[in-house]
């Protein structure tokens, strides 16, 4: 059963500091106390949502690399900006008349930045282009991707993540290989061939001819594949050895190069011929409409965003929200009005570099993070915003998202909602937490600098702590009920890796 979204509010007399508290605070620091975290920096804040009484605090003003955490601030932003009803949208347009069946001049295909967009997608604007009557394109068909700025990759970007699809260049035209819409990436999949020692089979998805793919790998008893694109190119190298499928999501050089690759593509499939090249331009404002394409609402949108931690996604709409206040699709305009937000609304020091949190120069505290999640409560769309959350223990990927295999089975299950981040040497959960006197809670876990491996079950102790807080009850009660419910918990490694994203 999931926690319910409406929370009763105690009265100011019930908040005073109880042996609950105390004993909260004690199992906190002794959870806390793990050798892991002994050279790491790790701040800690626990808040009654109801009244903003702090319950526990450790380093609650220190700024820390969050990682995905910076998606509640995004999100939100998003929303507050753009509004739930939020689409983007996907245009082809001419600025020649039709004589008979020839269009006498170009055709553009101008993007806003959608990351939904589907080799589908491009291939039913190509049917209405079909549709109108049109069988040639005596001019050029132009790429307009000019809604956001040139700059594909964020500030601190690590240049060697930059083959894998949770860093994917962001572009205003690109395509995403399914429905999980990793945008400006292909999926890359591979299979055993005829016989052991022969080369493996390799397929794409989308079919595309983008890619220069390179296959070294051969049939072998055991897969052991590397598949890569090499730095600054559209070359993917396949290494090693397949026994079984096996399928690697590889990030394109040049997103609206791809896009218009498969826009092109789509039109020869329907019967029209573009006699010009492919060229880039702005789409000049006399242009008429020829066909469009809009996405789902940013209301569904924030599901895979926020259930699967998506970064491009992140980094599309603070590119569209600089748009949308300022006239600029830039990361500078967006994170500016990230920042005026998170003032707003009980965040006064941080440091944001990205959308996502996939820099490493992002900073944001503990505390500022409880009250922004206290803040976003009083938001009018705040229950749609809610649902996005990941769920801890719901196995269901979009529903349960970065926290479907954990805490599974214990009183956080079901209850805790939370964003969660990961990179090398850096893990955190913040979110929101029913207690056992069905009180609410909201909570912020940053571990920045660990040597060891990942220390999730940490963050999950805490989590399960607090499902198990309440203001009465005795402190053995509850440590016998926490030591039960993570005795055997495993550890959780997170891997970039599909499906087991974090």
């Amino acid at each position: 059963m999931l926690a319910c979204l409406t929370w009763s509010s105690a009265p100011a007399s019930a908040l005073e500091p109880t042996a609950g508290v105390t004993d909260l605070v004690k199992d906190l620091d002794q959870i806390l106390s793990d050798a892991r975290l002994t050279p790491a920096q790790a701040g800690v804040v626990v808040k009654s949502a109801a009244s903003g009484e702090q319950l526990y605090g450790l380093d609650a003003g220190k700024v820390l690399t969050p990682g995905s955490n910076a998606k509640l601030l995004t999100s939100a932003t998003a929303i507050d900006s753009l509004g739930l009803d939020f689409r983007f949208t996907t245009s082809v347009l001419s600025t020649g008349r039709v004589a008979g069946s020839t269009l006498a001049g170009d055709l553009y295909l101008k993007g806003t930045g959608d990351p939904t967009m589907l080799a589908a997608d491009y291939d039913a604007l190509a049917a209405r282009v079909a549709d109108a009557g049109i069988k040639t394109i005596a001019g050029k068909l132009v790429a307009d991707d000019t809604w956001f700025d040139s700059v594909p990759l964020g500030t601190d970007w690590a240049w060697d993540d930059e083959p894998y699809y949770y860093s994917a260049q962001i572009s205003a035209l690109t395509a995403s290989p399914n429905t999980d819409y990793d945008a400006g990436s292909v999926i890359v999949s591979v299979a055993p061939g005829s016989a052991a020692g022969k080369p493996v089979k390799v397929s794409t998805t989308p079919e595309t001819d983008y890619l220069n793919i390179v296959n070294k790998a051969t049939t072998g008893t055991t897969t052991n594949v590397s598949i890569e694109r090499q730095h600054g190119t559209n070359t993917v190298l396949i290494t090693g050895t397949v026994a079984g499928g096996y399928d690697e999501w590889v990030t394109v050089n040049d997103p609206t190069g791809y896009a218009v690759s498969l826009f092109r593509k789509a039109l020869t499939n329907h019967g029209v011929r573009v006699m010009g090249s492919t060229t880039r331009d702005a789409t000049p404002q006399i242009a008429a409409t020829v066909a469009s394409h809009q996405s789902m609402p940013l209301s569904e949108l924030l599901i895979p965003f926020m259930k699967l931690s998506n970064n491009m996604h992140a980094e599309i709409l603070i590119k569209s929200v600089g748009r949308k206040v300022s006239g600029a699709g830039t990361w500078s305009a967006g994170l500016a009005a990230a920042t005026s937000f998170a003032h707003a609304n009980g965040m006064p020091s941080l440091r944001m570099r990205d959308g996502s949190g996939l820099s490493r120069g992002e900073g944001l505290t503990p505390g500022g993070i409880t009250d922004l999640l206290i803040a976003l409560r009083s938001k009018p769309w705040f229950s749609t915003w809610y649902g996005s959350l990941p769920i801890a223990g719901e196995p269901d990927r979009m529903v349960g998202g970065t926290l479907r295999s954990r805490m599974a089975g214990t009183p956080a299950a079901g209850n805790v909602r939370g964003k969660t981040g990961s990179l090398t040497g850096i893990s955190a959960l913040s979110g929101y937490v029913t207690s056992a006197d069905n009180e609410p809670l909201v909570f912020s876990v940053l571990l920045n600098q660990y040597l060891s491996a990942s220390p999730k079950d940490i963050e999950d102790k805490i989590a399960i702590r607090l499902a198990q807080f309440s203001r009465t009850a005795p402190a053995d009660v509850a440590n016998v009920q926490l030591r039960k419910a993570t005795a055997d918990a495993p550890e959780i490694e997170c891997s970039w890796l599909k499906p087991a994203q974090c």
